[in-house]
């Protein structure tokens, strides 16, 4: 089953968010038992230290302490908290809270040693202090120990932990709405495209016309190039349908009436060929789209001058290319063999002994040079033999189909053409394209 973006995303950010929560609760659980435990410990010191403030010790070595301890819980029977003194680990004195209660005190430490700990079995915290006591005659080693059970420590951590786990869950759950709600608003431009190609697929407009964020521009970009190049194409094979079915209709009808005439049969017959290859050329060009990739305009060019210069190995001609190898330029590699296919070939059929083709890259735009050293062709021939009727016939006189053919390749890639003859003869072919490779 193939999850959509909104649910994928939802589960990863709550998978995320639970794990995020879980680390960040079992840290603060952390933080505050052992806060928790450190306070005790703190108040634990406190009391012994006032229990070691109670203390005398005689002369004789005999250890007395207050009947009533100012520590009232030591004076009231399984209170939770206990105290003992130690001397060579027997026990000297005992609270009053030790009635049924046998805890494990700490019984011997040596003087200044201190130890804290938790007593797992008997579920209390124990700490012990050890000191030196000096009488006139003799040191005596002490050990004071209290005890204190931990019925309020896990209250205490029991009911953090309640409102600890009660606050995440509901921070939890805001986020995840939140998130939801964020979600929502970052896919909308998504289910924007959806509802315009939908309304495309139907017909009810031809392209998308949302103003995108700059994340999706360019795919919305390339889909409007995409589908101006695919509305461009079907018109061209349309045209071109037309076109032919037009442009068959005379040589047709002279057939008709000429089945006795051989040489009105072949003119015919070639003019008929001629249009079908017209109009095949012109229903191929691929045309301009945001899709195509980079290519280099050097080795097209350069197959084309090997291939030619073998087919007009007679005349002896002489290229002279100027094209940078790194030069590129985003366009369908057919139509570009097919445009400087026609160029060349039309310049190696006038031209007498020297071509020339160089192109550049200026701004956004592509400049192509070629020229030849033939006899040109006159001023004012030049406007007619690029004009466009609605025939193919009237499309390709002058020089035949291949200027017919560079003509409609250009205009698919929304270029310009240009004819001049040189005052040193030959004829000047310019072209401007508009190009951005980055």
């Amino acid at each position: 089953m193939k999850l959509s973006i909104n649910t994928r995303t939802v589960i990863g950010a709550g998978l995320v968010l639970s794990v995020f929560l879980v680390l960040t609760g079992w840290t603060l659980d952390r933080a505050f038992e052992d806060s928790a435990r450190t306070a005790i410990q703190e108040r634990l010191r406190g009391q012994l230290y006032l229990l070691i403030g109670e203390t005398d010790v005689s002369e004789t070595g005999k250890i007395n302490l207050p009947l009533e301890s100012a520590l009232t819980r030591l004076n009231q029977p399984d209170s939770g908290l206990y105290a003992s003194v130690y001397r060579e680990k027997k026990s000297v004195w005992q609270s009053q809270s030790l009635i049924s209660t046998k805890p494990s005190f700490i019984s011997e430490l040596k003087p200044g040693e201190e130890r804290f700990e938790l007593l797992a079995t008997d579920n209390s915290f124990v700490l012990g202090y050890g000191i030196e006591w000096q009488t006139a005659t003799e040191s005596i080693l002490l050990t004071f120990s209290l005890i204190e059970d931990t019925t309020s420590f896990t209250a205490q951590i029991n009911q953090y932990r309640k409102t600890l786990w009660g606050w995440l869950g509901g921070m939890a759950v805001l986020l995840l709405l939140a998130q939801l709600l964020v979600l929502r608003w970052g896919l909308r431009p998504l289910r924007t495209v959806a509802d315009e190609l939908m309304h495309i697929e139907q017909g009810q407009q031809e392209q998308l016309r949302a103003d995108y964020p700059a994340e999706l521009r360019g795919l919305t970009d390339n889909l409007n190039t995409l589908l101006s190049h695919e509305r461009a194409q079907q018109q061209r094979y349309r045209h071109a349908l037309d076109d032919l079915a037009h442009s068959l209709k005379t040589p047709l009808a002279v057939l008709q009436g000429a089945i006795d005439d051989p040489n009105t049969i072949r003119e015919q017959v070639s003019r008929i060929q001629q249009s079908i290859d017209y109009q095949l050329q012109r229903a191929a060009t691929a045309g301009r789209s945001g899709l195509n990739a980079p290519i280099s305009l050097l080795p097209i060019i350069d197959s084309l001058v090997n291939a030619l210069q073998k087919v007009y190995r007679d005349k002896q001609l002489q290229f002279n290319v100027s094209v940078d190898t790194d030069l590129l330029i985003r366009a369908d590699k057919g139509d570009l063999t097919e445009l400087f296919g026609n160029l060349l070939d039309n310049a190696c059929k006038w031209g007498q002994q020297v071509i020339s083709i160089d192109a550049e890259q200026i701004g956004d735009a592509l400049n192509i040079r070629l020229h030849d050293d033939g006899q040109g062709i006159p001023t004012e021939q030049l406007e007619h033999i690029l004009q466009r009727g609605g025939r193919a016939d009237e499309a390709i006189t002058g020089q035949g189909i291949g200027l017919a053919v560079v003509q409609e390749i250009i205009n698919a890639y929304a270029g310009r053409l240009t004819l001049s003859s040189r005052s040193d003869g030959g004829l000047l072919v310019s072209i401007t394209i508009p190009n951005r490779t980055a």
